[in-house]
């Protein structure tokens, strides 16, 4: 493989490092934010060239990267491990990582415990937590000493076993006014901002309207101060199910799949690698010393 850096030009200006506040500053412009998922450095590197607002280290990488039925499989050592190599591939962006299934649920002081460990061994720059009331004394202890909480409401991957699949939230009245309520209180309780997932566009810009923190909608609609995708979702790199609110940017599973089958028949024809074009040339002289001495000591 090559093993040269990428060109890096140093005339152009270099953007600005994200943070919270200008986050919210953007917030506050109606400015959009973009957020996309990156799980390696490769997808990492693709959001820092092109300027995205927040990486989000997302759990959807149990099912994209490692092949897992689940979120819920994910550990928290195999998160920090992706976290690692999206650090060292997105250094503009705001780094957010899902706190794994299990990680925040049995104690505040756990919850702190393993935010620490994504902060210091994976480098990121704030945890993002699914759940709504019953999670605030956890975000509230979290954000006491200083670890930025990213909330998230509305359809919780992490809990589609107890909610009978990937089912849209607040289609109600009664189950609208409660992830209100809920986004109000991890807004009290110190998040700087929140995940609207699988909500009416309707209800999400209410809530958008009422909260002073940014949304971050998926499936929620326009309304939000900003979007989320999934990368391989987005990018047309996953064949699994696609979800109603996914809009594909690109086909790289297409292209890939194509790329693979023109490699294969290279190799098969005789027509890969092409010794004047793909391979390396020895001086004529050398290869008959070669010769000579191939010869010599093993004739």
């Amino acid at each position: 493989m090559s093993v040269r850096p990428e060109f890096v030009n140093h005339v152009a200006q270099a953007p600005k490092k994200m943070t919270i506040q200008r986050l919210r500053a953007m917030q506050s412009k109606r400015s959009p934010i973009t957020v996309l998922t990156a799980y390696d450095f490769p997808t990492a590197r693709q959001c820092e060239k092109n300027t995205v607002d927040i990486c989000l280290v997302g759990d959807s990488l149990a099912q994209v990267c490692l092949g897992y039925d689940s979120t819920t499989r994910l550990t928290l050592d195999e998160m920090i491990h992706h976290c690692k190599a999206v650090g060292r591939g997105a250094k503009t962006p705001f780094l957010v990582a899902d706190m794994p299934f299990g990680t925040y649920l049995s104690s505040p002081a756990d919850a702190v415990r393993n935010a620490v460990r994504l902060i210091q061994e994976g480098g990121v720059e704030s945890v993002k937590l699914e759940g709504g009331l019953e999670i605030i004394p956890t975000v509230q202890t979290l954000t006491s000493v200083g670890i930025p909480v990213m909330a998230h409401i509305g359809l919780l991957p992490q809990r589609h076993v107890s909610l009978s699949g990937y089912k849209i939230q607040g289609r109600d009245a009664k189950s609208a006014l409660h992830l209100l309520r809920a986004a109000k209180g991890l807004q009290n309780a110190g998040a700087w901002g929140i995940v609207l997932e699988a909500v009416p566009h309707a209800l999400a810009s209410h809530i958008t309207e009422t909260l002073q923190i940014p949304t971050i909608g998926i499936g929620a609609g326009p309304g939000c101060s900003g979007q989320v995708l999934v990368w391989d979702d987005a990018m047309g790199a996953w064949t699994g199910h696609q979800a109603k609110f996914v809009r594909r940017f690109a086909e790289l599973g297409i292209a890939a799949n194509e790329g693979v089958k023109a490699y294969i028949e290279a190799v098969q024809t005789g027509t890969f690698p092409n010794p004047k074009t793909e391979g390396y040339d020895m001086p004529e002289a050398e290869w008959n010393e070669y010769l000579r001495l191939c010869e010599g000591e093993f004739n």
